[in-house]
């Protein structure tokens, strides 16, 4: 990394007694770390020592002194410094710890080039260089965080980046923007699990803490504490065992915390006798007054501190219940999300006997293991009918609900009146649109479709904490362009500026999104980008920009079709056993071309007279949706040309959907036919996947992703559209040629398996497995390096060099116009200053 482009790092490190390992950490800093001298500033807290440390750490050269009026503990001391702090980055390093020289810029490089990473765990290492101080965090159920590996020798086996769930205070890196954002280290906890509850609280707010071997730093353990603190244990006990409550209590979720604060305290309990060998059944006790000279029972100091530490924690509930109200408030992601990070979390972390016991006993009979490895809750909105007849959006969410609930607990809600589910493992809920907010309310991740984001206010604020994930598989205006040619162009124009608001506010406010198509994927990706939604951050941190929009197909069932019945050949009038039917596989909208369609079954039909074709679903399932004029129009021509119930068919009801697989196993081929238009362009048409499902050749106009697919991988025939001979002719072909059916249906049966549902909606289970706030939704994000403003010279430079250009490629005449731009733009801006002109944007 260019120096220029390094930000300005303050490092923070908190004296309280015994100078001497602070003025060796601070030479380190001054001499052998690798990082230019003008982007660092050193900050040394002296913490009320009274010892004459100050004096000497004032005559430290380029060194900021900062005296603590009392000793605030290494959480207020390194508060106090952040204070002082005019860096965009904030190293904290414990006094009794020395940084290799590449401890800076390797962590400052994670934080540079991965933007959801708030802060970065360095590798510390023994004095020596040995033995490991600190490579992984861990995380018990009951609060204690620990460094998994401490102790054991650096064999080069921790030498991998990876996610952690904090960083050790005694070296790491965070945005100085996000620490402020979230007030910084907790001073209640005065010193230990300060580290803890920081990474804890990054966490559930969405960012990441990454740790990085290359940021490498030397740490003498416990060289900072007083010999009588070393010698007893029993203070830092307390502090571990009081910390620990507190950052449970602030952290978990409501119903976590309902199972793990109890068995927590209980076990507290048990660690304190345990580690005073009090045997309670072994005391004799007696009722006061009665002085019979019964012995004393000594007390260890180490039992009394896990007793204290519980009545300390008691008396801070009043304060840590507000702190816990901004952090639920705050969070983005599940205890489940964090599970993973916690390593071990049901490890019982001590081994004493009577300790292990009590710890079996404790987790089984609150039933941690089953809170600890907890399901998301995950919410999927649909407002299309559900019920044994649904149309594609419902189908779509249907099998989303059903895919990810074998993982999570799932709640399908629609919005529509029509809810007469077939059984799921899942439930399915129809809702009012007031009571989607309690379902929301619920969920840790919502997805959603169409509508579904106006109906829920809260989810559209700027701060609401929901992950939200978009389905966007459907253009809806695109599709209304061509859906609403036949409204009065006044409406026509109304409706589009509506819906186009409606995804808009989707673009706007999404964590991530999925579309059906590669197409769509380039269509959407040209609106995100629009709305200022793919930042450079973004970019740098993922170029392929799929960990914000990622395509995700119709899918369709892993389970091949089984006919139970044949619906049409023999059953329906005019349809023969030895008939070929053509199938159209779904309802007839404004954006498709039945027409064509018909004229080529009448030409067809001359010189092929058992040729059927069967329009599967007239009427729509959704009540909502009204039956569109084109389905009258194919109607109308299908019996002009004295078709209809001959050699054209009409199903006017839809098919239930468990029930389409006889339909399509009962056809010979199937058909998609569309107008040339945009809609066209970015469509996704799902009728063409039940095709795939049944293994029928497929005749489709040409001008969409799947006519690509049918003629790259030769499934069938793409026509152009509304070509009444090429359409008629790709039919008979299909129909006809036996062996070129035969080589479309083996391999329909090779392509189809990437189709499955479970394989289609992979992008969106992985987000779900480790669900986060889209990038620039991070609460405290900020850019660490900001580009310095032209002075006054390199304006006058960079104007000049602007001239010759302009006149080079145009001359006088091209010079004269860019000036007048540049005088307008200047203007415009003026004028939106003084006239407080908003956000075109709503919600």
């Amino acid at each position: 990394m260019a120096e220029g482009a390094l930000p300005i790092l303050s490092v923070v490190l908190v004296n309280y007694r015994g100078v001497d390992d602070t003025l060796t950490c601070l030479r380190s800093l001054k001499s052998d770390l690798d990082y230019p001298a003008d982007r660092l500033q050193i900050i040394c807290v002296d913490n009320a020592s009274r010892d004459g440390s100050a004096e000497k750490i004032r005559a430290v050269d380029g060194v900021e002194l900062v005296e603590a009026p009392d000793n605030l503990g290494f959480a207020g001391g390194c508060n106090l410094g952040v204070k002082h702090a005019k860096g965009s980055v904030l190293a904290f390093l414990n006094n009794d710890a020395r940084p290799d020289p590449q401890w800076a810029r390797a962590a400052v490089r994670v934080l540079t080039e991965q933007p959801d990473v708030a802060a970065v765990a360095s590798k510390v290492l023994d004095w020596d260089g040995a033995n490991i101080d600190f490579v992984d965090a861990g995380l018990t159920w009951f609060g204690m965080g620990y460094k998994r590996h401490a102790g054991t020798p650096d064999d080069g086996s921790h030498d991998d980046p990876r996610d952690v769930l904090f960083a050790t205070g005694s070296a790491m890196f965070v945005r100085a923007g996000v620490y402020r954002e979230l007030g910084g280290f907790d001073e209640s906890f005065f010193m230990f699990y300060e580290d803890v509850d920081l990474g804890w609280r990054l966490n559930l707010r969405g960012w990441r803490v990454r740790y990085e071997p290359a940021s490498l730093a030397y740490h003498r353990h416990h060289a900072s504490m007083s010999e009588v603190d070393t010698k007893d244990q029993s203070r830092e006990l307390y502090l571990l065992e009081r910390n620990a409550l507190a950052a449970l209590y602030k952290n978990l979720s409501d119903a976590t915390l309902a199972k793990a604060l109890p068995g927590a305290l209980a076990l507290s309990v048990r660690r304190a006798t345990a580690r005073g060998e009090i045997d309670p059944t072994q005391l004799e006790i007696t009722r006061r007054g009665e002085g019979d000279g019964s012995p004393t029972v000594p007390i260890a100091r180490t039992a009394l501190a896990g007793m204290l530490a519980i009545d300390q924690f008691v008396e801070m509930l009043p304060a840590l219940a507000a702190s816990r109200a901004v952090e639920q408030a705050a969070r983005v992601r599940s205890d489940a999300d964090l599970v993973p990070l916690m390593r071990k979390a049901m490890e019982p972390a001590y081994p004493l006997p009577r300790y292990l016991a009590a710890h079996e006993a404790i987790v089984e009979a609150f039933g941690l293991e089953q809170a600890f490895g907890a399901r998301r809750r995950i919410l999927v909105i649909t407002g299309d009918a559900v019920s044994e007849r649904m149309a594609g959006p419902a189908i779509r969410a249907w099998n989303m609900a059903d895919v990810l609930s074998a993982e999570h607990e799932v709640r399908l809600v629609t919005v529509n009146p029509v809810c007469a589910p077939p059984p799921a493992s899942f439930p399915v809920v129809q809702s009012k649109r007031r009571d989607l907010e309690s379902h929301v309310a619920w969920a840790d991740v919502v997805i959603l479709q169409g509508h579904a984001l106006e109906l829920v206010p809260s989810l559209k604020k700027a701060d609401s904490s929901k992950i939200v994930i978009c389905d966007v598989y459907d253009p809806m205006h695109l599709e209304l362009l061509e859906q609403g040619k036949d409204e009065i162009a006044e409406q026509r124009e109304l409706d589009l500026v509506g819906v186009t608001k409606v995804m808009n506010n989707q673009l706007d406010r999404g964590d991530f999104f999925i579309c059906a198509s590669e197409r769509q994927r380039h269509f959407w990706l040209g609106h995100l980008l629009s709305l200022g939604r793919l930042t450079p951050a973004l970019y740098d941190n993922d170029p392929t920009l799929r960990s914000l929009l990622d395509v995700v197909p119709f899918g369709l069932s892993g389970k091949p079709p089984q006919q139970s019945r044949a619906p049409m050949k023999g059953a329906i009038p005019g349809i023969a056993d030895s008939d070929k039917v053509v199938l159209w596989a779904g309802g007839v909208y404004s954006w498709f071309d039945p027409l064509t369609l018909v004229s080529a079954i009448g030409v067809l039909a001359r010189r092929r007279p058992e040729v059927r074709l069967m329009f599967l679903g007239m009427k729509h399932p959704n009540p909502e949706v009204p039956e569109m004029d084109i389905g009258a129009r194919v109607r109308a021509l299908s019996g002009q040309l004295d078709l209809t119930g001959r050699h054209v068919f009409f199903n006017e009801t839809w098919v239930p959907y468990e029930q389409r697989q006889d339909w399509l196993l009962d056809a010979d081929c199937g058909v998609t036919t569309h107008f040339e238009h945009v809609e066209t362009t970015f469509a996704f048409r799902t009728r063409v996947l039940d095709y795939l499902w049944a293994g029928l050749p497929i005749v489709t106009t040409d001008g969409d992703s799947f006519a690509d697919l049918v003629r790259q991988e030769k499934l069938g025939v793409v026509v152009p559209a509304e070509d009444t001979d090429a359409l008629a002719d790709a039919l008979e072909r299909v129909l006809y040629d036996a062996e070129f059916a035969a080589a479309c249906q083996e391999r329909i049966a090779a392509v189809r398996e990437r189709f499955t549902w479970e394989n289609v909606l992979a992008p969106l289970t992985a987000f779900c497995r480790n669900p986060r706030p889209a990038t620039d939704r991070l609460p405290g994000s900020e850019p660490l390096v900001r580009k310095p403003a032209l002075g006054a010279a390199g304006t006058v430079r960079r104007d000049l060099a602007l001239v010759r250009e302009y006149l080079d490629g145009g001359g006088a005449t091209e010079l004269a116009r860019r000036a007048a731009g540049r005088v307008r733009r200047v203007a415009r801006q003026r004028m939106a200053g003084r006239g407080g002109q908003g956000d075109h944007r709503d919600g």
